[in-house]
């Protein structure tokens, strides 16, 4: 049996999707954190079978919790201080996700104006579709992005 020490400080992700921890490491940039970062794949889960973890010891507030709402909203956060999990924060699919894809539209204003920020507003929550903040203006919704 593996044994990975706790988190005297920082955060766990758990029910993470199997297979999914190293896009999720890198989406967070959680390369660019100077601290411990413990990723362990095809853990085994009850609820889900099989799933990946991800143990990092830092303050929570380096994690952009919007950017990982949009990925994947059924991970759950647990907010780790003093060695005991002291909050767990389940996630929701944020409302408006910033640079985080891009929109394929040639004719987007985010296509010319490099310097824009790539805005995407969640326009159904039951089909989780995202759209173009730019062209749900200009094309009354003709772009959009379904998870």
């Amino acid at each position: 049996m593996l044994n990975i020490s706790g988190v005297q400080e920082g955060f766990v992700l758990d029910h993470i999707q199997a297979g999914m921890s190293m896009q999720i490491y890198h989406d967070l940039k959680l390369e660019s954190l100077d601290c411990c970062v413990a990723i362990i794949k095809n853990a085994r889960s009850n609820k889900m079978g099989k799933k990946d973890i991800i143990k990092v010891e830092c303050p929570i507030d380096q994690l952009d919790l919007d950017i990982l709402g949009f990925i994947d909203h059924n991970i759950t956060v647990n907010i780790i201080q003093n060695d005991k999990i002291v909050e767990k924060r389940v996630l929701s699919l944020p409302k408006e996700v910033k640079n985080v894809i891009r929109c394929k539209n040639p004719r987007c204003i985010t296509s010319i104006e490099q310097e824009l920020d790539q805005i995407f507003v969640l326009t159904d929550p039951n089909k989780q579709v995202y759209r173009c903040k730019y062209c749900e203006t200009k094309f009354k919704g003709k772009r959009k992005i379904v998870l």
